[in-house]
């Protein structure tokens, strides 16, 4: 008795439980259904347009814009869209910055020093002669208060600022002629932008600000007499070797220049928080691989153009160097007195470099003089 009862209760049990089952799976059918209601609405997608100072195809800068645009179309899954345009092909080169202010496109990416006329702090941000090189400024903007200060430059004219790349140290340029003294600067037509620019035409030469497709030819023409534009990367794709023999180095009016996107701060502030996120994180993204592109490209292009075009590597004569630094000196702060904002910047940037620089000497200095004799361009 005792076992058939048993199996009568365990069969009771078995349909409760298949029949709780049916009605759970009933619920939750009911429930499917009423959940589904009216069709989901799409995602609402947003469709911008960059627009560059940059030549189209230029490898990094041009080529990182695009690949910061489809990165976002990416990691948005589509919602938000931007559309290219390199310099000229919608604006002028030099004319982005206004574009983006004024709202005609959503952002664009340059370098700061650009708009230099219409922002003078905004130099401080790409490239100080004798300042920060790119782990510096990095440092400074992430880490020292340097982005929130860029920010506040920019506000006025409703841009919000973000580094999108950085080239390293630069090569000092190309130039028709040896130079040897400061005075050799005196009378030279140099193409070279921002603080640096300044510093020429405080020793002497006439500064000649040239978008990047307008370079080669003046220099070929003879209408300027040298021109720096970024690295062995870059200068051998343009062919400034056959126009000018003399490359010399350090860099040291842009020893880490700093490339930009900005935003139009209507237009950053009507999407939603994360996709404000988003663009800040992919152009944090870019900056450390358009700075990884060009360490890793660098080497080989100078070795080519050493070896295979018979280009004339110089370093600039120590005394020649010594001066540029003085009057690199005087020039930043005449420069940060001319308006409250460009002082408030130069003190900050000021400050940041002296805490830098300490470990700076102690560290990648010391490093770099112990393996610096290891290794040699070949001829």
């Amino acid at each position: 008795m005792e076992r058939r009862d048993f199996l009568r209760k365990a069969g009771l049990a078995a349909t409760g439980a298949v029949a709780a089952a049916a009605g759970l799976a009933g619920c939750g059918q009911e429930k499917k259904e009423e959940a589904k209601g009216p069709a989901v609405q799409p995602k609402k997608t947003y469709e911008w347009k960059m627009v560059t100072t940059w030549p189209p195809n230029l490898p990094v800068l041009q080529t990182g814009a695009e690949r910061f645009a489809k990165r976002v179309g990416e990691v948005t899954d589509g919602q938000l869209k931007i559309e290219v345009f390199a310099g000229g092909e919608l604006v002028p080169p030099l004319g982005v910055f206004d574009a983006v202010s004024e709202g005609t496109v959503e952002c664009g990416s340059g370098a700061s020093y650009y708009w230099a006329g219409k922002v003078p702090a905004a130099q401080w941000f790409a490239a100080v002669p004798f300042g920060l090189n790119a782990q510096g400024i990095n440092a400074w903007f992430y880490s020292g208060g340097g982005l929130q200060l860029w920010e506040e430059v920019y506000a006025p004219f409703n841009v919000i600022p973000r580094p999108q790349g950085n080239t390293g140290v630069q090569m000092g340029g190309w130039f028709r002629k040896d130079m040897n003294t400061i005075d050799d600067f005196k009378g030279l037509k140099m193409r070279i932008p921002g603080l640096g620019g300044k510093v020429i035409s405080k020793a002497g030469g006439t500064v000649v600000l040239l978008p990047g497709g307008e370079i080669f030819t003046s220099l070929e023409r003879g209408v300027i007499d040298a021109t720096e534009w970024v690295g062995p990367m870059h200068d051998l794709r343009m062919g400034f070797y056959k126009a000018a023999k003399n490359y010399y180095y350090p860099g040291w009016h842009e020893p880490g220049t700093c490339l930009e996107v900005m935003f139009n701060k209507k237009a950053y502030e009507s999407l939603p928080l994360e996709f404000q996120h988003i663009l800040d994180a992919v152009a944090a993204e870019t900056n450390m691989w358009s700075l990884s592109e060009f360490e890793a490209g660098n080497g080989a292009a100078l070795q080519t153009l050493i070896s295979e075009h018979n280009v004339n590597l110089v370093r600039f004569p120590e005394p020649l160097l010594d001066e540029l630094r003085k009057l690199a000196k005087e020039t930043l702060e005449e420069e940060a007195e001319k308006d409250p904002m460009s002082r408030k910047v130069n003190e900050a940037f000021k400050k940041f470099k002296a805490q830098w620089g300490v470990w700076g000497s102690v560290a990648d200095n010391a490093y770099y003089s112990v393996i610096a004799d290891k290794y040699a361009l070949k001829k």
